[in-house]
């Protein structure tokens, strides 16, 4: 069933960004069109999309206020759009699916809309969650002419190598012949968290973030390992980690 989409950004060439991008993933069905937050809050009434693409910061009433606005029971999935990095904690209130940084790349946009298509049989109005891809148990690994089943419980990074990647799991090191976004995608969102372009982290193996001054950030593990995280994943990074320090509460 196609996700139905708005679009909701001041600037034209914004909005046709994301309607270029959109129509390269037959999932998605663009339905509307808004550049301000009056008439977005009661286009989304109207035509209920499953989906909002929104602008953070635009004249009048903004994109969260508009969001916020909206009865919870009626508001769609909503990715973030802006130019600046401190509204994650707004993100993580109004229960964000995704926040991207402009100018977003392809990569960046394609994983928020992988989001949403997992996303969408849990969140979508009405649909049953039955349909929904399980997330893995277990990554079966060939060693020689055995396969290792590794428990993806255990695995506690995942770095890209070329058209490989490798599971670091329990001090042991496994290279599956599988590109980093097809594993994203079999991890469930709530434990594992994309943090660069070559790697993917256990959102409890995180021991400390340190910001850098062009805001990208060092994150060390908790079995020492240092890795970077890219500015284009921060906010919804942090959005995760907020995430889960409520829910440990």
């Amino acid at each position: 069933m196609s996700i139905r989409v708005v679009i909701i950004d001041d600037e034209p060439l914004a909005r046709l960004a994301v309607e270029v991008r959109l129509a390269r993933r037959d999932a998605f069905t663009l339905v509307g069109q808004f550049g301000d937050g009056a008439s977005a809050g009661e286009g989304i009434l109207a035509l209920k999309p499953d989906l909002v693409f929104v602008d953070v910061e635009m004249p009048g009433k903004s994109g969260l206020d508009m969001l916020a606005a909206l009865p919870p029971a009626q508001r769609p999935m909503a990715i973030l759009l802006t130019a600046y990095d401190g509204f994650a904690l707004q993100a993580f209130e109004l229960a964000a699916l995704d926040y991207l940084l402009k100018p977003v790349d392809d990569e960046r946009f394609d994983e928020a809309l992988d989001r949403a298509e997992q996303a969408f049989p849990y969140r979508g109005h009405g649909r049953a969650a039955a349909s929904a891809t399980p997330a893995a148990r277990t990554f079966s690994v060939r060693v020689g002419s055995r396969t290792v089943l590794v428990p993806v419980a255990e695995v506690e990074r995942i770095e890209a190598d070329g058209d490989y990647a490798s599971l670091h799991a329990n001090g042991k090191t496994w290279l599956v012949r599988e590109r980093l976004h097809n594993l994203a995608m079999q991890l469930d969102p709530r434990q594992f968290h994309r943090v660069h372009r070559s790697s993917i982290v256990r959102l409890d193996m995180i021991a400390e973030l340190r910001s850098l001054t062009n805001r990208d950030a060092m994150l060390r593990l908790r079995d020492g390992s240092v890795l970077r995280a890219s500015r284009s994943y921060m906010p919804a990074l942090t959005e995760a980690l907020q995430r889960r320090d409520k829910k440990a509460e």
